[in-house]
């Protein structure tokens, strides 16, 4: 029987998956190495394991321990899963940009979580990393194993991602493309293929608020650089100890929208749900395409699952509020009308000349108005049954038949916000332009044609 006697034991051979539609501008093979198949669904699996072995080998973790970790979540689970294994306690230390999901994640598997500000310099005491390094102190029997420093981080990854990239390829790949966050992933795997084949291209992708690039290209620790991102799971203020520069060929950044847009992009066109850095990691290379010649082959390496970002780069609204999501609005939608009048009518209309003008301008929906005031609303729907029971209404004024007035909302309302308003009852929704002081009104009609554009 094939049987895996624990969780632990399936770590590891993650496959390499083609891409075809986000790529087909690119005129060589790309693969992704998707690491979200580990069971902690992250790559992180891979040294979590390797840390702990390591750090038990060198007597440092001892049985009935406690775990301690600074972590954005995904190292967090591996090691909780080799804790539930192997019987040790967990207390890991996070950042307030973090997902909810990540700390959810982490205390369904037993851990206590402890969040921090992001805001602040590595050495403030209230940073994750200095809270993680004062707890190891105060807690007996624990260890903090600063997955930044720590060199099992890297050798996890020269030990299994390089061999299984290279063995995947059989030998072909020509470039590897990673985020740089800790450095052990990319320079770990860069170790191994570099040895195996010193042409081998490393591409480290950063995000801009990080300073590790300048950090590349200059060998400076500039602080200037470091600024807020909203980008998780790579990119630092420091420079941890992980980091080998002389296996790393380029550092290229990206910006928090496009690593955020890309991974949406990644799950619609190629049906891989992946994390924030994967869609940054191949944004990357798309700003680095003319690089590539028709026979290299290239392997981006796919950190996490999209699971963990959920609330965030795969809910609408956040992306709204941020404007990484480009919306068609109320206003893209009447953007050809400049110029052009609403159509309206008034109490003391008669039926039959609204009738006229439903006709005269192919339109189900009229607005009625006094004074630019709404009063209510007539439609053809509603015309229909009126007459069908009274031929004679033709002859009545527009207010014995008006129904409620059209919603009015802003502006810049998003479409998605729209449909929802527009119902079997209710045919359409206006809007004042502040710019004119006239209205405009969209129907159903109009958001159809619209998302189909």
């Amino acid at each position: 029987m094939d049987i895996k006697n624990n969780i632990l034991e399936t770590i590891g051979n993650t496959p390499l998956i083609k891409l075809n539609k986000i790529t087909k501008d690119i005129p060589c093979t790309v693969l992704a190495k998707v690491d979200y198949f580990n069971p902690g669904n992250s790559i992180k699996d891979r040294m979590a394991l390797k840390m702990v072995e390591v750090a038990e080998q060198e007597g440092k973790l001892k049985p009935g321990g406690t775990i301690i970790e600074c972590t954005s979540g995904n190292t967090g689970m591996g090691l909780a899963l080799a804790a539930c294994v192997k019987g040790y306690k967990c207390i890991f230390v996070t950042t307030d940009k973090q997902s909810k999901e990540k700390a959810d994640i982490l205390k369904a598997v037993g851990a206590e979580v402890i969040v921090c500000p992001t805001n602040v310099m590595p050495e403030d005491p209230k940073s994750y990393y200095s809270v993680a390094k004062r707890l190891a102190t105060e807690i007996p029997n624990s260890y903090h194993f600063n997955q930044y420093d720590n060199l099992a981080n890297r050798l996890a990854h020269y030990e299994s991602t390089g061999p299984e990239i290279w063995q995947q390829t059989d030998g072909k790949i020509t470039h590897l493309v990673c985020t740089a966050g800790t450095g052990g992933t990319v320079t770990g795997t860069a170790m191994y293929l570099k040895e195996k084949n010193p042409n081998i291209k490393i591409w480290a992708i950063d995000v801009y608020g990080s300073l590790l690039t300048k950090y590349f290209n200059t060998g400076e620790i500039d602080m200037n650089e470091v600024h807020p991102y909203i980008s998780e799971g790579f990119g630092e203020d420091f420079v941890p100890q992980n980091y080998d520069m002389s296996v790393i060929d380029h550092f290229e950044q990206v910006t928090d929208k496009d690593g955020a847009v890309m991974a949406r992009k990644l799950a619609k066109e190629e049906g891989i749900f992946c994390g924030y850095s994967a869609g940054s990691c191949l944004q990357g290379l798309m700003q680095l395409k003319k690089e590539l010649k028709k026979d290299d082959v290239v392997v981006c390496i796919f950190h996490d699952h999209g699971s963990r970002y959920v609330g965030k780069i795969y809910n609408d609204q956040w992306m709204m509020e941020r404007g990484f999501l480009e919306v068609k609005t109320f206003k893209d939608i009447v953007s050809g009308r400049v110029g052009k009048k609403l159509i309206t009518v008034q109490e003391n209309d008669t039926v039959a000349a609204a009738v006229e003008l439903m006709k005269k301008y192919d339109i189900e929906h009229i607005p009625v108005m006094e004074n630019n005031a709404l009063k209510g609303s007539i439609s053809e729907a509603g015309l229909f049954l009126k007459v069908f029971n009274n031929s004679e209404i033709k002859d009545a004024l527009v207010a014995t038949v008006m129904e409620a007035a059209f919603p009015v909302v802003e502006f810049n309302t998003p479409i998605e916000k729209l449909s929802n308003l527009i119902t079997k009852e209710n045919g359409a929704v206006l809007a004042k332009d502040e710019t004119t002081g006239d209205y405009h009104i969209v129907t159903k009609y109009d958001v159809l044609q619209s998302l189909t554009k």
